[in-house]
């Protein structure tokens, strides 16, 4: 099968189209004609750093929509068929027979969810990641309900663009910072935030503090890190939520935080995958399940702004790398 291989650590150019043998399942898993991919951030990252799991050569890529093409028992029971079509984030780390730059790849069946009914796989593919991503931040970490206000920096990007819609399907009054006029038109499309704040010409603490009558949000959603967390942090109401999906600074005012009572998280939807932790993977799933739902009535939507072919991977990281995408960035693999 063609797969893009890593390498080694490096820029775009250790991303090398190679023919490798296709995986075969092993107990629980299926095998999966992939026929597209996600690209994300965190694809990025390994390729400049090397994998979380493994070592290089490996296949990146976490999140994939395809068709089952082989089963096994523990997955047949389990109900899953040859035919059936899934999304799922799974793989991509290092992991043998797993990684979504490929025409083939193996999945444990706890990470499957059918594809969202009349939904592109390419706009499937792109979602697991973010979508699940968007509500463990939202809805297990900082457990929102309705009437809310929640702040979502980054609002145009992948995670971001999702988070504002949940927040509003889940009946929170929604704030939406971004960097550009361009990703203030593309959130204002969404139709899910109340008010839009531009970090190049806003004083975004005064906008916050506008919007909330001097009191704060309920809830900040951190998807940039750095001086994004220290600025999400001002934004906060005594016994609000922070979460961040980055690291927390090591110059983070913890004292601060405290004296308000802030409650600090950190979301990672990786860690199922990270520490093989089955429930968990079947939580993401049912997230994926539950987003389905929303995407087939339209109150959902990934926005998908460029793709590539397979073979374009090293130019998907690039354009990823340059943090102005609207929405998410995917790969073609086959004929849908």
């Amino acid at each position: 099968m063609r797969a893009v291989v890593l390498t080694q650590p490096g820029g775009p150019e250790v991303l090398k189209l190679r023919e490798v043998p296709e995986p075969e399942p092993e107990t629980g898993e299926v095998r999966v004609r992939l026929l597209a991919a996600g690209v994300n951030p965190v694809d990025a990252k390994q390729r400049q750093r090397g994998p979380f799991l493994g070592k290089p050569p490996c296949v990146l890529g976490c999140d994939g929509a395809g068709e089952i093409v082989e089963t096994t028992p523990e997955a047949e029971a389990a109900g899953w068929q040859a035919g059936a079509r899934v999304w799922f984030c799974y793989g991509g780390l290092g992991q043998p027979r797993a990684g979504c730059y490929a025409e083939f790849a193996c999945v444990p069946e706890a990470y499957l969810a059918p594809i969202p009914k009349g939904i592109d796989p390419v706009v499937a593919a792109a979602g697991p990641l973010v979508l699940i991503t968007a509500w463990e931040a939202l809805v297990d970490r900082a457990r929102i309900e309705a009437g809310m206000r929640v702040a979502v920096n980054g609002a145009a990007g992948g995670v971001g663009h999702v988070a504002v819609q949940i927040a509003k399907l889940f009946e929170c009054e929604v704030a939406a910072i971004v960097g550009s006029e361009e990703k203030a038109r593309f959130v204002e499309s969404l139709e899910a935030a109340d008010c839009i704040i531009r970090r190049d010409r806003d004083d975004v603490a005064k906008a916050v503090r506008d919007w909330t009558h001097g009191e704060g949000v309920d809830v900040a959603l951190d998807v940039v890190g750095g001086a994004g967390f220290h600025m999400m942090a001002e934004l906060v109401r005594p016994y609000g939520d922070l979460v961040t999906l980055l690291q927390v600074p090591q110059d983070a005012d913890f004292k601060g935080l405290r004296v308000r009572n802030v409650r600090l998280s950190q979301e990672l939807m990786l860690t199922p995958m990270m520490l093989g932790l089955d429930a968990a993977a079947r939580h993401q799933a049912d997230i994926l399940r539950r987003c389905a739902s929303w995407m087939e009535d339209g109150q959902l939507r990934v926005h998908v702004s460029r793709c590539f072919a397979l073979e374009e991977a090293a130019k998907a990281h690039e354009a990823v790398e340059r943090w102005n995408t609207l929405g998410k960035i995917a790969l073609v693999i086959a004929e849908q």
